[in-house]
């Protein structure tokens, strides 16, 4: 069994407080449950009857605030920090979950695609890289970023873009170079739109 060691009211919000078990923030549930189920600083207590309590009285609450919370596109991953850091315990995060994915809220294939189609500037290297730091599965970005290809065109006016007002020579072109790869463009990308502007009109 488990005590609970401190129970504080929430700054924001007055009419929710937090529970504190074992001399750590365990999770945040309305006042007037805590004094429903008669929760006191002092009591001991099994986890799961706690998980249960909040499961029970405050899924309906977290599935709004996700919903809220999704008024932009999210990744599943963003949607179960967002509510961890409110407090709900993984019952209720799972919960909230499931009914997302069920009616096509949180699609983190979607997501990728539509980040995929409004992004520029970036290969896929660095596509990937900022997909997997928003919480994304590696298999759904390498499915959706196979389907594919780097766009020569764009990555060829990056490098003129980069080389305006520099001199060209091979130190510059080899510094552009270096500039497309930090980009996460592909090598065999950078290295084409390198050939193209090497053996085109300095003016182009």
């Amino acid at each position: 069994m488990s005590e609970i060691t401190l129970i504080e009211p929430q700054k924001k919000d007055k009419l929710r407080c937090n529970v504190y078990v074992d001399g750590r923030f365990y999770c945040g549930i309305k006042l007037e449950v805590a004094v429903r189920y008669r929760l006191k600083v002092g009591m001991h207590i099994d986890l799961k009857k706690l998980d249960e309590i909040q499961l029970e009285t405050e899924k309906s609450q977290a599935l709004d605030k996700a919903l809220n919370y999704l008024s932009a596109i999210k990744t599943k991953r963003q949607v179960r920090d967002y509510l961890e850091k409110k407090g709900y315990t993984q019952a209720v995060i799972l919960y909230v979950l499931e009914k997302l994915e069920y009616y096509n809220y949180v699609d983190d294939e979607a997501y990728c695609r539509a980040y995929v189609n409004c992004v520029s500037g970036k290969g896929k290297r660095a596509i990937e890289a900022e997909l997997l730091k928003r919480g994304v599965e590696r298999s759904v970005i390498s499915s959706v970023l196979d389907e594919i290809e780097e766009d020569e065109n764009e990555v060829f006016a990056l490098l003129k873009k980069y080389m305006r007002g520099k001199e060209n020579n091979r130190e510059n072109l080899y510094k552009g170079f270096k500039y497309l790869l930090s980009k996460g463009f592909a090598y065999d990308t950078a290295k084409s739109a390198l050939d193209s502007y090497d053996i085109g009109d300095e003016d182009n």
